[in-house]
């Protein structure tokens, strides 16, 4: 979601960029903040550091790196320093140029020395201070502590989707948020359909269909990486490697990836869903390297107006694939992929020309930067994207027990399935057992409250 934009007072860019860190008063002394502006060359340089060096995460540098403001990438880490090489390889890489979409090679934007390259847990700590805009695509069940300490600490955030895999990481990303109001950070989340041209327009245009009375979501396809158990793991380096199928990690795939579909659904219904009720299991993926999440779910979403979202997700091999939104109003209706809008007899209302589409992921990093270079405050993602991640987690629960799950009983359980130490010899919140396997919610005796 976009704020208007508010101009400073103070045109100084710079002191825009470090008003926050101003704000967060005694939580780093002042040495601490000396240090975190020890890079800036000039001025009008954006110091940008990156958490979680994996493919999204590099994708994110990537963008970042590609906007048209003067950024420079100065700090990087990761729980692994296998990703955080891999991940600074690829981008200083020569072909980068050409693999970027002929932009331009951005290896002249990086300068992270051995010095500013930190692995391990800990390893944000180290990284933060040094920025003045923070890139967070760790494994999700990391994103609320991240996110607490980058407002903190008084930077701008761009974070990838989901934003938290729990009602206690959603209450926590909720409450640095409405901090990061308070110090006028631009936080951007990346679910980028709120930064696609064809999204947009249909948005603009969504009450041609009158009032959105239900609509329907999928996420159907064959399914993602596999990372096998090697010798010498420990069971926390095991499932840090393999985050995907760990709940506490990843929260399922209705919350890593089908998010954007209930997403974009919140968003044209410009609410979130008061309850959800629905079926899930493991009827393929189930396997000791399958973790606990399941393979499908189906969830009826209900909105406070009585109106119903019908939500599925799958990763099952050989069947359909489908990633769209539909939205059906009284009036019409909204078919997010096709980019148009029509009447119930099918006449054509409106068609986005597909020729002025853009690559969304690109333009909300050339959106963030942009702003930041001019010294606005415009953009407030986190909290929609705390309320859609919810609504994900909703469905899950509702999928796991079988049961209706109502909003303000689940987002106020404070459900903390996070570990109690990050440690690598500590134990995750699930182990596997004598035969390998890990224990699954079973719908109708798995309850939560």
């Amino acid at each position: 979601m976009q704020n208007d934009a508010v101009k400073l007072n103070n045109n100084s860019r710079r002191e825009f960029l470090m008003q926050g860190s101003i704000l967060a008063g005694g939580l780093i002394a002042a040495p601490l903040l000396s240090k975190a502006n020890y890079f800036s060359g000039s001025d009008d340089v954006i110091k940008i550091v990156l958490i979680g060096c994996g493919g999204r995460g590099t994708g994110a540098a990537m963008q970042a790196l590609l906007s048209k403001q003067n950024v420079k990438l100065v700090a990087m880490a990761d729980a692994f320093r296998n990703n955080l090489d891999n991940c600074f390889n690829q981008l200083t890489s020569d072909d980068m140029a050409e693999s970027s979409g002929g932009r331009g090679a951005i290896k002249t934007k990086i300068d992270v020395p051995e010095e500013r390259k930190f692995t391990g847990f800990d390893g944000y700590l180290k990284a933060i201070p040094l920025a003045d805009v923070v890139l967070l695509a760790t494994p999700p069940g990391f994103r609320p502590i991240h996110f607490e300490e980058a407002i903190k600490q008084g930077k701008h955030v761009f974070m990838e989707k989901p934003v938290a895999t729990d009602p206690a990481g959603i209450q926590k990303v909720l409450a640095a948020a409405a901090i990061a109001k308070e110090k006028k950070l631009n936080v951007v989340v990346g679910l980028q359909r709120h930064y696609q041209n064809s999204y947009r327009e249909l948005f603009k245009r969504k009450d041609i269909i009158g009032d959105i009375t239900s609509a329907q979501a999928w996420w159907d396809n064959d399914g993602v990486w596999v990372r096998q158990r090697k010798a010498g793991q420990t069971e926390m380096e095991y499932q840090m490697r393999n985050w995907y199928y760990f709940n506490w990690l990843c929260g399922d795939h209705i919350t890593e990836q089908h998010v954007h579909n209930i997403d974009a659904v919140n968003w044209f219904k410009e609410s979130y869903p008061v309850k959800a009720q629905g079926m899930g299991g493991r009827q393929v993926r189930k396997g000791k390297d399958h973790g606990e999440i399941f393979d499908h779910h189906y969830v009826e979403f209900t909105y406070a107006d009585g109106s119903i979202l019908n939500s599925q997700c799958r990763h099952i091999p050989g069947t359909i694939s489908k990633v769209d939104e539909l939205l059906i109003g009284t009036k019409g209706k909204i078919q997010c992929g096709a980019a148009n809008i029509t009447d119930h007899k099918g006449k054509l209302l409106y068609q986005f020309d597909r020729k002025t589409e853009n690559n969304p992921y690109q333009t909300e990093h050339d959106e963030l930067f942009a702003a930041i270079a001019k010294g606005e405050y415009k953009f407030a993602d986190a909290e929609n994207g705390a309320k859609s991640t919810m609504s994900s987690i909703l469905g899950r629960l509702a999928t796991y027990t079988g049961q209706i799950i109502e909003w303000d009983k689940a987002i106020n359980s404070g459900m903390n399935i996070m570990p109690k130490k990050y440690e690598w010899d500590a134990m995750p919140p699930v182990m596997p057992n004598a035969d390998g396997y890990y224990a699954c919610a079973t719908p109708g005796i798995t309850k939560y409250f």
